[in-house]
């Protein structure tokens, strides 16, 4: 069975210049106009509310963990950090 061609990406570079500039010059419609200006768009669809309140937790999150932490886990931890990203030279 064939696979149908599909008619969305041109095949001659003629005409994708002509679809580019046809786009180009087209005024948007409602749906293609950019969104509002105070909240920028996530990817994923996430919710922005939701995206800085998990950022906000994760630049606490780091400095309680080392404040709790003794010299010698510090120590143990940046040993094996150092291990996984450069291999056995590190020991």
């Amino acid at each position: 069975m064939n696979m149908p061609r599909r008619s969305s990406s041109p095949r001659d570079l003629n005409e994708l210049a002509a679809r580019i500039v046809q786009k180009a010059t087209t005024e948007p419609t409602p749906t293609e106009e950019a969104p509002d200006q105070d909240q920028e768009p996530q990817p994923g669809g996430k919710n922005p509310a939701a995206v800085a309140l998990g950022r906000l937790g994760g630049k606490v999150g780091g400095k309680a963990r080392a404040a709790k932490l003794s010299a010698d886990e510090r120590k143990a931890i940046a040993e094996r950090a150092a291990r996984a990203r450069w291999g056995r030279s590190a020991e």
